[in-house]
Parts: C-alpha cells; sequence; structure tokens
C-alpha cells in the first residue's frame, strides 16, 4: 500500500501536464541552429529523410554515423558515444531484459501491430504526426512500421549482444532517435505552423508522449502477450522494463533520466495515460492502413486474422483501453476467431475446452507474428533504412531472407491478390 501511494506522489497530473508541454530543449536547440545554418531548399523534411539514411548506414556498419553529409553538423554535435548512466550497467539485467524478446519474438511482433501501434494511433497530436510527417518523409505509412520493427530488433533483438552499450546498434538507435524526433518537431512547426494546438497536445513527439511510448513497448506488450497466454513473471518483467528505461534514458525520456522505472510506476502511469485515448480521422486511416498491409500477407482463408487479433487483445482491457477496436473502426472479427477465442477465454471455467483452444490461439499468434515480420522483410528490405533481422533469429523464427525467398513469396502472394480481388469490388469490410 506504501509503495503505490509512493508512486501516486510520483505521479500527480500535474506532473503529466508538464511533460506534455515539454519537448528535448536541449537537442531542439542544437537542430533549430543547424537548420539556420543550411542552404536554401534544405529544409526540416529533406533532413528528416536525410537522418533516417544515415542512421540506415550507420546501423549497417555498425558503427556511429559516419559524419558524411548530409546530416554532418548534427550528428557531430550529439555523443555518440554516451556511456550508459550509473544506474544503467548492469548487464545482466540488460540480457534478461533482452531474453524477454529473444525467446517471445514472434508474439511481440504480433503485439507490436495488434496493440502497440493502435494504442499510439487513439492519441490524436501522435496520430497526426505519425501520418502527416510519415508520408512526407518516406512515402508510405506503414515505412514508419518497418522502422519501429527494426527498433526492437536493434534493442531488443538477441541476448547478451551489447546493443546497447556506445557504438551498438542500440544506442546508435536512442541517440539518433532524439535527432529524428527533433527534426519532425520542426517540421510539423513548419507545415502546421499555427493550426497545431499546443495548449491542448503539447508540442510534437513531447515527453508525455515518449513516456508513453516507452510502456508501448514494455507495459503494453506485456498486456498482449498475456491475452495470447504467455505470461511474464515478475523478474522478465522487471528486466523488461529496466532495459527500455535505459534505452529511454538515451533517447532523452525526462522520466528515465534519474533512474528506471519500476513496476510501482505501472498502474498510476497507465491510469494517466488512459485519459489520451480518442479517435481521430488520422488515426483511423493508420489502422485502415495497417490492417490492409497486414492482411495481404496472410494465408488464403486467413485474411481477417490481423483484425480478429486486435478485438482478442483489447478485449477487457484496462484504463479504458478496450474502447480502442471501436475508436480506430476496426472492421469485426472473423466469426471463426470470435469463437475460437470465446473458447479460450472460457479456460478457468472449462480447463477440458480452455486448453486445447488456448494452444490453438498461440499457434494462431505466432503464425501472425512470423506472417509480419515476413511483410516487413518483404517489403522494406531495401530503401533508406532497411528492415533487416539478425540471421540467429531468422533461423529460429524460420525465415529466410534471400532474394530468391523475397522472390518466391511475392508470386505466391501475387496469386493471393488475384483469388481475393473478386471479394475486394464490394465494400471492404
Amino acid at each position: 500500500m506504501n509503495e503505490r501511494k509512493g508512486a501516486d506522489e510520483r505521479w500527480p497530473e500535474e506532473r503529466f501536464r508538464q511533460l506534455r508541454q515539454q519537448a528535448d530543449p536541449d537537442v531542439d536547440k542544437v537542430v533549430a541552429e543547424y537548420l539556420e545554418t543550411r542552404p536554401d531548399g534544405s529544409g526540416p523534411l529533406e533532413l528528416v529523410r536525410a537522418v533516417i539514411e544515415e542512421l540506415g548506414r550507420a546501423k549497417r556498419e555498425a558503427r556511429a554515423p559516419s559524419g558524411e553529409p548530409p546530416a554532418s553538423g548534427v550528428f557531430d554535435a550529439l555523443d555518440f558515444a554516451k556511456e550508459l548512466p550509473e544506474w544503467g550497467d548492469d548487464t545482466e539485467l540488460l540480457a534478461r531484459g533482452q531474453a524477454v524478446f529473444a525467446d517471445y519474438g514472434l508474439y511481440q511482433s504480433a503485439a507490436l501491430f495488434c496493440k502497440c501501434l493502435p494504442m499510439a494511433y487513439v492519441e490524436v497530436s501522435s496520430a497526426k504526426v505519425l501520418a502527416g510527417v510519415s508520408n512526407l518523409a518516406t512515402h508510405s505509412l506503414t515505412r514508419r512500421v518497418a522502422e519501429t520493427g527494426q527498433m526492437l530488433i536493434d534493442v531488443m533483438g538477441l541476448k547478451a549482444t551489447g546493443s546497447l552499450l556506445p557504438g551498438g546498434p542500440g544506442h546508435t538507435t536512442a541517440i539518433g532517435l532524439r535527432i529524428l524526433h527533433s527534426f519532425v518537431r520542426a517540421l510539423v512547426e513548419e507545415r502546421f505552423g499555427d493550426a497545431w494546438d499546443t495548449a491542448k497536445h503539447g508540442p510534437p513527439v513531447n515527453q508525455e508522449l515518449l513516456l508513453a511510448t516507452i510502456f508501448d513497448f514494455s507495459v503494453v506488450t506485456w498486456e498482449a502477450l498475456e491475452s495470447m497466454g504467455v505470461v511474464l513473471t515478475k523478474e522478465q518483467r522487471e528486466a523488461h522494463l529496466y532495459t527500455w528505461s535505459v534505452f529511454g534514458h538515451l533517447m532523452g525520456v525526462q522520466a528515465c533520466q534519474d533512474g528506471p522505472l519500476t513496476l510501482d510506476d505501472v498502474e498510476p502511469v497507465s491510469e494517466r495515460l488512459g485519459r489520451l485515448y480518442e479517435s481521430s480521422d488520422e488515426g483511423r486511416r493508420l489502422m485502415a492502413r495497417l490492417l490492409e498491409e497486414m492482411e495481404e500477407f496472410m494465408h488464403l482463408g486467413w485474411r481477417k486474422l490481423p483484425r480478429s487479433l486486435v478485438h482478442w487483445v483489447f478485449h477487457d482491457a484496462a484504463y479504458g483501453a478496450d474502447r480502442v477496436p471501436e475508436l480506430l473502426g476496426v472492421p469485426p472479427a472473423a466469426w471463426w476467431c470470435t469463437a475460437l477465442f470465446k473458447a479460450a477465454r472460457s479456460a478457468h471455467r472449462r480447463p477440458w475446452l480452455g486448453r486445447p483452444a488456448g494452444g490453438v490461439v498461440r499457434w494462431l499468434v505466432r503464425r501472425a507474428g512470423r506472417h509480419i515480420v515476413i511483410a516487413l522483410i518483404d517489403q522494406h528490405s531495401g530503401g533508406q533504412a532497411a528492415f533487416r533481422i539478425p540471421g540467429e533469429l531468422a533461423r529460429a523464427w524460420r525465415i529466410r531472407q534471400s532474394t530468391a525467398a523475397v522472390k518466391t513469396r511475392a508470386l505466391r502472394r501475387g496469386v493471393r491478390q488475384r483469388v481475393r480481388a473478386p471479394a475486394r469490388k464490394g465494400p471492404r469490410t
């Protein structure tokens, strides 16, 4: 009781109001000065693209950004050799946190698409930024999704890789994201001007949203996994949240500057963040596009599995999150999924029925997660920030990344598209 009281006292409403109005002033100042020195025609949009390309090149070369144009000035101004915080150098705890992804990666891939991203889409300012800036910068609403997936791989992809140490891909990603977010704020200011409601939403990519992002990749993921039949131990959750807190510290998340988030913070922060949920045209458009891309990669007869999983993981979700599918206009689940999920939920009342159904659900989730990863590889394995997974994970998940494998899957996808084409002539459901 005293621990909960202490957590509540650390998270008063006033603190959230302050976080909502706070961006990242140190980096924003560097970016503003850099923009003033750029030649005409090189505005925030061009530099957002440049940062994405530079980060992709840096991670491919497994070192800090090269310092080559066009983004050298900003990269040089930040410390890519920044050490981990004094409280964040527990390598054993970091390895245990990374192991949560290594052990349950396919489940977490499904959780990313079916719960974490929808949670971002029901926050209006986040949806506006994602729909507007991502489309402008990459000409693809789902290119940003692939970049998010790559971030998960970089930070959590393999056990004990040292990815969060200086020079590692997770460390490089964290520092680079601070720059990217600052350019995004400059781009929103340029594109939206006075139309951006700072009083209501705060600055784009503000500290409240950054805290929510850390929660999406940790707490929200645990909740999704539990819906899928995977229950993490207290020790696993502590290590996972610790690892994301270290990443948050490097990425400039104010709530992670003085120490890691703990399990005592979960309930009060989740309660406060729950009031952010709201429907918007941008959020519904993002969700529709996400489902469209996911469903394109499903086997025949399985097209509605992704939307069905979205309904599944939000069923009875706490703090008002059960409204997310409705707020985002997610179409109804497939009838066979509805029946299966209902049977799985009956496990506590009818074990003889619930256990088999729960096993089928876990199998479906793993299959969906695998198809999602394949979709990212096949669509975004090239370009300015290629999506790739380490060979060890690819072998464990039985995913081939060769050119021949990608071409073969493209042929099969083309067949599925032709088979499904007649059904798409009517209203999409």
